[in-house]
């Protein structure tokens, strides 16, 4: 009787082979990816740069946390800060409890000084941007084919176009940014509080709130300071928050504050050079 072919065995074999091959080839690019990207960002290309689609996120503050062991002024301090008449220190309020109780994963890290999210950047491959840089992204529309209403190079007057309408602001973006607000039964003196990031339409450049929302630190030291007065020196926030109204979501709208900052309207936003 002639012996059984071998044919069928070696088959099998070789296609186990390549399916463990491309296994192993799939597990080594995720792991690139997130070695690339540490924190999950979504980057989005703006000229030549790539932006950071939302602000920071409770999600990924917490993956550079876990990483790093970071702990931040606000934890140390026993909790951030609020206006009501006057600064007012609210004790357990911080990045992962931004009023007080357990923040979900989508809500912008807020309570964050200017250290701690420069820090945060570099560590998921990017940095905090200079402000001529978040102003680029935020007001002047560089998509290549943006959909409509945003035209190719033009500039806009506010981060969601032509009017205010449909940002996280108070009072002056329409009833969206209530109806958005997550505060978490939070009685605040001013405004409704912040939305989950991403949770607004998408503004210029296809980012989402650029305009309200959440502060956003930019890294724009006086030119004429040495290192350590750079340091030491207040630091512009760009972008408005819920807890303002329209005027500061303007390119025109100047604010800086202390560098330690911890409060509950301040947040972060990435850029990379573009890969």
């Amino acid at each position: 009787m002639p012996e059984p072919t071998k044919a069928p065995t070696r088959c099998i074999a070789r296609a186990l082979a390549t399916a463990a091959g491309s296994a192993l080839l799939l597990a080594a690019a995720a792991a690139n990816a997130a070695a690339d990207n540490p924190a999950g960002i979504s980057w989005m290309p703006v000229g030549a740069m790539e932006v950071a689609r939302t602000e920071t996120t409770v999600a990924q503050f917490r993956r550079f946390v876990s990483a790093t062991g970071r702990v931040t002024r606000a934890e140390r301090a026993g909790g951030g800060q609020v206006y009501e008449a006057g600064w007012v220190v609210k004790p357990g309020w911080t990045w992962q409890r931004p009023f007080g109780v357990p923040a979900a994963d989508d809500e912008p890290a807020v309570h964050i000084a200017f250290d701690e999210a420069q820090a945060f950047c570099r560590w998921a491959g990017g940095r905090l941007p200079r402000d001529a840089e978040w102003v680029a992204a935020a007001y002047t529309e560089q998509r290549a084919a943006p959909p409509a209403p945003f035209e190719r190079g033009k500039t806009y007057p506010y981060p969601t176009g032509e009017r205010p309408e449909g940002a996280i602001c108070l009072d002056d973006c329409g009833a969206a940014a209530t109806a958005l607000a997550v505060r978490h039964g939070a009685a605040l003196w001013r405004g409704a509080g912040h939305a989950p990031a991403g949770a607004s339409r998408p503004g210029v450049n296809g980012l989402h709130e650029m305009g309200g929302n959440a502060w956003e630190w930019v890294d724009e030291p006086p030119a004429d300071a040495d290192a350590a007065a750079r340091s030491a020196s207040p630091k512009r926030t760009r972008g408005g928050s819920w807890w303002y109204g329209a005027a500061q979501m303007t390119a025109g709208h100047l604010q800086d504050k202390p560098a330690d900052t911890t409060v509950v309207y301040i947040g972060a936003r990435c850029v990379r050079d573009r890969r």
